[in-house]
């Protein structure tokens, strides 16, 4: 793909989950102006990074903002792992099949989607329209001078992704292929919009920020050369004591991917990271600080650069709704055009 005719640059936007309002106050601060419906800049295009869902406050105006930008041509966006799990969420399992959802509806899954499914209760055919377009989204972009997925550019996977599906969108026979642990598809969705990661050892557990107990961490794909679990880890949580200096196993090598330092120009999200924006490298940019944790939103403002520019980073801090600004600077009024 191509980059647009006619643009300066590209303002990619890590995860909003739902984050509306904030979102708006980033595109402003970019310089984007809202045109019946649709935030516009005069030389410039937005790429968000997937993950416009769950967690937040305003999932609907998200989603709407982006649809709205992307639709009229003024954004790009690549799927995240939780667009791919509402699609698998509210997608029935072929009749002979043993489970009824393709991803079950058990209290975990549950509950990561639910704020999602009760800011659009009222609203079923919006809702149907929105996972209508989830199923449009590529997994991936390659503008030939900068590249983008939410998690994880996995080489040969994506390789084989594009030789299958050149277009790099998914179907629904790709989402049902993807529930069957194992698949090309599995591994392709898994790699691109999760990332790696690697178990812990037998009976340890880490609580995580947001609630939940996991028995696996995120992994980076930056060290050629990683020897201990902490040259890997990328993760708001801490190892348990003592598990950052454990070897890698050859086979826990093997589960990982590499980014190799003369590649162009790679933009992700998903990683949950926290306080100022920095490059873990200079050809590699995370977006992801936890803005629904009342983090950051943040952006990167990239203009041609073969390597990247910590001073290119672009943020705003997450508010609670009815704080300081949201009653005095924005009334709902102001927002009902992009909720029709």
């Amino acid at each position: 793909m191509a980059q647009d005719d006619g643009v300066d640059g590209y303002d990619l936007i890590g995860d909003v989950h739902g984050c509306g309002h904030t979102l708006i106050r980033l595109l402003e601060a970019l310089g984007y102006r809202a045109e019946d419906g649709v935030f516009r800049h005069p030389r410039r295009r937005v790429i968000f990074l997937g993950d416009l869902i769950d967690r937040g406050p305003s999932i609907r105006l998200a989603v709407s903002v982006a649809k709205r930008m992307v639709d009229a041509g003024e954004a790009h966006i690549v799927m995240g792992n939780h667009e791919v799990n509402a699609l698998a969420y509210c997608h029935q399992a072929p009749s002979d099949s043993e489970r009824e959802w393709l991803r079950d509806h058990t209290p975990r899954n549950n509950r990561i989607i639910g704020r999602t499914l009760e800011q659009f209760h009222a609203f079923p055919l919006e809702w149907e329209t929105c996972l209508s377009w989830f199923m449009t989204l590529p997994l991936c972009l390659d503008l030939g001078g900068l590249r983008v997925v939410h998690a994880c550019w996995d080489e040969p996977l994506i390789a084989a992704f594009l030789a299958r599906r050149p277009d790099a969108r998914i179907d629904r026979d790709f989402l049902v292929e993807s529930v069957q642990h194992g698949s090309l598809a599995q591994r392709i969705l898994d790699r691109l919009t999760r990332g790696t990661q690697l178990p812990l050892p037998p009976g340890v557990e880490i609580r995580s920020g947001d609630g939940f107990t996991r028995r696996s961490f995120r992994t980076h794909f930056w060290c050629r050369n990683p020897r201990t679990y902490g040259d890997v880890v990328f993760q708001p949580d801490n190892l348990p004591l003592g598990l950052e200096d454990r070897p890698l196993s050859a086979g826990e090598r093997e589960r990982l991917s590499y980014y190799p330092e003369s590649a162009p120009p790679l933009f992700v999200g998903h990683y949950w990271c926290k306080g100022v924006p920095a490059l873990p490298r200079a050809n590699i940019a995370c977006l992801d600080y936890s803005a629904v944790k009342y983090g950051r939103l943040v952006a990167y403002r990239w203009e041609g650069e073969e390597r990247l520019d910590a001073n290119r980073f672009v943020w705003v801090d997450v508010e609670r709704e009815g704080a300081r600004g949201w009653g005095r600077e924005l009334g709902p009024c102001d927002f009902c055009i992009f909720l029709q």
